[in-house]
């Protein structure tokens, strides 16, 4: 609270707040912009004979989006496609050499990589809009709704809503880059952020106070906002935790000059995978929920797959969740996280570790290293995923939370890091630090 009233007393760190704050309004009004061609009645009608215990294919987009996936607005996809293209482009710098390439250039490099995440962003927006519309066409995206949501099913006029939702994607991405350049914080994250909490506090109320301020429990409400709040608490600080690996290095003549001999740490964080272990096993997970809602119920296989799939209380579902998040844990780290090229990066600067050999020594230390803390956060990520089930199953309660592991890790990552960006361009401001108080400083003097 204290850097964000020092923040407002400073005239340009304002106006970057308030830039943020104009982008997000804009972000929210067109969440609700219904996309033309869509009957808005019939959505609203389906929105409230949908169950919101039930599990299925747009849960997690809808999650990200606010909402807007089930509103079929024009921002229906939300953040999904520049996310799912960010964490491609990661994945096929394993298998495409210039891609990796790309990456050890540096900031061309990266910039080169952010224009074909670009791309590919616009080519998955039309994949997943196209899938959203068709879906929603058939009956499948509001199973038991007999409403026809989109009256018009003709080519055209899919081809005209799949362009539309496609350029609500683009400018999405445009909007956030404009947050990173301009405002404060990364803007993907934000909105993300403020997506999560536009529908968070409504539901956390619900639980509560109920439909219609009789049919609630204020002791269920304490225990989930109390549970709320530890959780938070720990993620808080379990996201700040470092394991700092210190770091020598020697010292070089280079011409007349002197340097190195000085002494530092590499900082590796417990949880290096972040959010992406429970959104990829909640993704994959859904996938047979999605294809079970075009079989018939009285299917064999599409009954075992809405008794243990489609029930995030289920044994199967909890043990496949579980174990995706710890594979997708140290598979995602060994990714974005490569202990030879960091071992070759340190020896060809004169670094090395304290008691270990520069070269391969050092990469089987880092090794080593990485998967004891892999091992901790995937206890982590697995303790913090798993609460929200174990409270439903707890207090029995028949509604979803408001809150899942992958909406806490989101809300307390995007937080601190939004926080810590704001402190930083604050005492960019203030000099009061480096001067003693009290005395009259003047040039020259």
């Amino acid at each position: 609270m204290r850097t964000l009233i020092q923040a407002f007393r400073t005239k340009e760190l304002r106006n970057k707040i308030l830039f943020v704050l104009g982008i997000i309004i804009i972000y929210r009004i067109g969440s609700f912009i219904p996309t033309p061609g869509v009957d808005y009645k019939a959505v609203q009608q389906c929105i409230s004979d949908l169950s919101s215990n039930q599990e299925n294919f747009i849960g997690l987009v809808n999650l990200i989006s606010g909402g807007a996936m089930l509103q079929l607005s024009i921002f229906a996809l939300g953040v999904m496609p520049y996310i799912t293209a960010s964490i491609v482009v990661q994945l096929l710098r394993v298998v495409i050499p210039r891609f990796e390439a790309l990456h050890k250039e540096g900031q061309s490099g990266e910039a080169k990589l952010t224009q074909y995440t670009r791309y590919l962003t616009i080519g998955l927006a039309v994949l997943q809009s196209t899938t959203i519309l068709v879906t929603a066409r058939n009956g499948a995206l509001f199973s038991g709704c007999s409403q026809q949501v989109i009256p018009d099913g003709t080519v055209g006029n899919l081809l005209v809503m799949v362009l539309i939702m496609t350029g609500g994607t683009g400018l999405i991405m445009w909007m956030a880059e404009l947050i990173t350049d301009k405002g404060i914080g990364q803007g993907m994250s934000i909105l993300i952020f403020m997506s999560i909490c536009s529908g968070f506090l409504p539901q956390l109320w619900e639980i509560g106070w109920g439909t219609d301020g009789t049919n609630g429990d204020w002791m269920r409400f304490g225990i989930v906002t109390g549970t709320l709040v530890v959780i938070l608490i720990l993620v808080d600080f379990v996201e700040l935790c470092q394991r700092r690996i210190p770091v020598q290095y020697t010292r070089r003549m280079i011409g007349r000059k002197m340097y190195g001999g000085s002494s530092t740490y590499l900082p590796l964080k417990i949880n290096m995978s972040g959010v992406i272990p429970p959104i990829f096993a909640s993704s994959i997970l859904a996938i047979p929920t999605l294809i079970a809602q075009f079989g018939t119920y009285d299917q064999g296989w599409v009954q075992w797959i809405n008794n243990n799939l489609a029930n995030t209380t289920s044994v199967w579902y909890i043990a496949l969740y579980a174990l995706m998040i710890v594979f997708f844990c140290f598979f995602y780290t060994s990714i974005t996280f490569n202990p030879d090229e960091t071992a070759d990066n340190m020896k060809q600067y004169g670094g090395f570790i304290p008691g270990i050999r520069a070269g391969n020594a050092t990469s089987r230390y880092l090794s080593y290293v990485m998967n004891r803390l892999n091992t901790v956060g995937a206890v982590y990520l697995l303790f913090v995923a798993l609460i929200p089930t174990v409270l439903i199953m707890a207090l029995n309660l028949n509604q979803k939370l408001p809150f899942g592991g992958t909406t806490i890790l989101i809300i307390a990552g995007v937080g601190l890091d939004t926080l810590r960006q704001a402190k930083a361009q604050t005492e960019q401001f203030q000099y009061a630090g480096f001067l003693l108080e009290g005395v009259d400083h003047t040039e020259g003097k």
